[in-house]
């Protein structure tokens, strides 16, 4: 009996390991413009696990930062091409999809899989406050430094400082668990 014990004991650990990550929100639904001119909106985004973040491109503070990290995530994650990343502006008065363009040129973002968004101060500042409740957008460029992973069905699963040690890794490890998961 000692040697099924064991093998109960190392299955039940090895199940203890994983985390059911919490329901923190639901993303509302939206429809900016990317770098590109594309329409992205929260439907063309279901059925994808992303990542998103708050940023402006004149930035004289985290976002480069920020941005560097992303990168870091679209690199990790070039083997599940599904995964999708998403960087909202907090200044759409300047970051027009052409000025995204160019910035999302230097952080060499694939974009059929990172977008950069931009559109109505309103509805990104709907975005910001009520849905993913990081940040207004409201003109005075202050913002969140947390990333946040949402599921497939825009449900926001966690949230993310970029300058903790463990950053990345515990961002994988999530990400990758809700690549697993059945929506």
């Amino acid at each position: 009996m000692k040697p099924a014990i064991a093998i109960l004991s190392f299955l039940l650990s090895g199940c203890a390991s994983y985390r059911l990550l919490p329901v923190l929100g639901e993303v509302p639904d939206f429809q900016l413009t990317s770098q590109t001119g594309a329409t992205v909106d929260r439907h063309s985004l279901m059925g994808h696990v992303w990542v998103a973040d708050f940023m402006f491109t004149t930035c004289p503070g985290p976002c480069p930062m920020m941005s560097s990290r992303m990168r870091e995530v679209q690199m990790a994650t070039a083997a599940t091409p599904d995964v999708r990343l998403v960087s909202f502006t907090v200044d759409p008065a300047h970051d027009t999809p052409l000025v995204l363009a160019a910035y999302a040129k230097h952080f060499l973002a694939q974009p059929e899989r990172w977008h950069f968004l931009t559109g109505p101060q309103d509805t990104l500042n709907h975005l910001g406050l009520d849905g993913f409740h990081l940040n207004a957008v409201d003109g005075s460029l202050d913002h969140s430094t947390r990333f946040a992973l949402v599921d497939r069905t825009a449900r926001i699963r966690g949230y993310y400082s970029f300058t903790d040690d463990g950053f990345l890794k515990a961002l994988l490890r999530d990400l990758d668990h809700l690549e697993r998961e059945k929506s």
